[in-house]
């Protein structure tokens, strides 16, 4: 695999005009990137408890620490930013978080995912819920993430933060699509690689074509999508792409990433074959508008 490294920059000359990319985009990069939570405006509920990483990701870019997570591992491996506070409490697996460590928490709210197989009425014993239902063929996405984070900005008594969250992630991916360079002239597609044969891409439907279409940059894959927005098929299908950039979405476990580079398969991709692979850090591809900005901020990045 070629690996333009951790953040995906290229050595050499380009450094110095993607620094001065990354300091116009201001403070935003910073929460964006998991340096830490957007300041909070306002009070809210004290003691929140998030079932998923969609609902934790928007419930700190509110500037509201959770209480308890599920899953926090996972969390800090696949969403990364806005970074989970160290003394998060972890809830255990998304699919089967625990009730009992539950109730003894008292939260005063849970948030939470419920279109994936966990039943709302089994947490509203506990705490007022609120659902965060993304992907339900509503509306786009960004769009849906929009509606969402003013919905639970009313619920919290976040209703400022909310409108700023959602300015602020505009005013950011307006500003990578300003400093774009070399990312605007060429097609590229996204990728998550799980094993040295398959892998998954994103496309029509998904968050991260959102971003793209705001970017005004063109996705080389075109293909059919489920309706999480993306495709997972052989990885030899990426022939179809070409010599397009193909960005690949870490984390990569690492035994993983030694197959894939041994992989002949792999290194006869026109894609590969041509040194047009760049690994960028994680970002949660069915995450809210903090995902979003993470996504154009690092794609400002490695332009």
């Amino acid at each position: 695999m070629v690996d333009k490294g951790r953040t995906g920059r290229r050595a050499g000359p380009c450094r110095a005009p993607r620094l001065t990319r990354r300091e116009c985009l201001g403070g935003l990069a910073a929460a964006w990137l998991g340096a830490g939570p957007l300041p909070a405006l306002a009070e809210g509920p004290a003691r929140i408890a998030c079932l998923e990483w969609t609902s934790a990701e928007m419930v700190i870019s509110f500037g509201i620490e959770p209480v308890a997570v599920a899953d926090t591992k996972g969390y800090r491996d696949w969403v990364v930013g806005p970074a989970l506070p160290a003394q998060t409490i972890d809830l255990g697996a998304r699919g089967e978080p625990n009730l009992e460590l539950l109730a003894e928490l008292k939260p005063d709210f849970i948030v939470g995912a419920y279109g994936y197989g966990l039943d709302e009425s089994a947490f509203a014993r506990f705490a007022p819920t609120f659902n965060v239902p993304f992907y339900d063929g509503t509306g786009t996405p960004y769009r849906q993430a929009e509606d969402v984070t003013r919905e639970l900005g009313l619920r919290l008594g976040r209703k400022a933060d909310a409108e700023r969250l959602i300015a602020q992630t505009a005013a950011t991916i307006a500003k990578v699509k300003r400093g774009l360079s070399g990312l605007a002239n060429e097609p590229l597609a996204v990728v998550s690689m799980f094993d040295d044969r398959h892998v998954r891409v994103y496309g029509k439907g998904s968050l991260l074509q959102d971003v793209l279409d705001r970017l005004g940059l063109v996705n080389a894959w075109t293909g059919e999508t489920n309706d999480w927005g993306f495709s997972s098929f052989g990885i030899e299908e990426l022939v179809a792409i070409g010599e397009a950039r193909l960005i690949s979405l870490d984390p990569i476990p690492p035994h993983i990433r030694i197959r894939i580079d041994k992989s002949s398969l792999w290194a006869n991709l026109p894609c590969v074959r041509a040194g047009k692979v760049t690994t960028i850090p994680p970002v949660w591809p069915f995450g809210g508008l903090a995902a979003a900005a993470r996504f154009a901020t690092l794609l400002a990045e490695i332009s």
